[in-house]
């Protein structure tokens, strides 16, 4: 229940620091642009299981190590842009773990999010492994090139079982 309303609290915290109040602005000024746009690209990085049952349970079913690489794709939507830059994502990161270890570990993310114009983005939603259903947190920033999209994401999985924590960057463009 503890890490259930630490999740809670650090969206809210991130949530809230991304919102930009304006005590001069006018309705035409708040209004999103809905204008969708489709990215996807690969995406690479690695993922450390803290100690506890899911460790325990992957150690004992697979003879796996706490750091598993990871190799997947993100496909992404911004389904809404403000005229500050601010847009709303829905994104859908599928990921398979362990092959440097001989293993085949898929999962699946949704997520919700949030990206200022700066890069800066902040997302959760469920997360579906062989450990089970759980609930993912992921921040991180998108460095831009041209028409290319850099980002680097920091994930939290927490779950009764135990912690796992990823990092992973890749690239995306736009889909035609």
């Amino acid at each position: 229940m503890n890490k259930f309303l630490f999740c809670l609290v650090f969206s809210g915290l991130l949530v809230f620091s991304f919102m930009n109040v304006q005590a001069q602005a006018g309705p035409e000024d708040t209004v999103p642009v809905v204008t969708p746009v489709n990215l996807d690209g690969p995406r690479v990085g690695f993922t450390y299981i803290a100690p506890g049952k899911t460790a325990d349970r992957l150690m004992e079913n697979f003879d796996v190590k706490p750091f598993i690489t990871q190799f997947g794709w993100q496909f992404e939507t911004r389904y809404f842009s403000l005229p500050n830059g601010t847009a709303g994502l829905v994104e859908g990161v599928i990921l398979i773990g362990g092959l440097e270890q001989g293993v085949f570990l898929p999962s699946a993310n949704l997520l919700v999010g949030i990206r200022n114009s700066r890069g800066v983005e902040f997302g959760f939603g469920p997360n579906l492994s062989l450990a089970g259903a759980s609930f993912v947190l992921a921040a991180g920033f998108t460095f831009h090139s041209d028409y290319v999209n850099f980002p680097v994401n920091f994930a939290l999985v927490p779950s009764a079982d135990g912690m796992r924590f990823s990092l992973l960057t890749g690239f995306n463009a736009r889909r035609r």
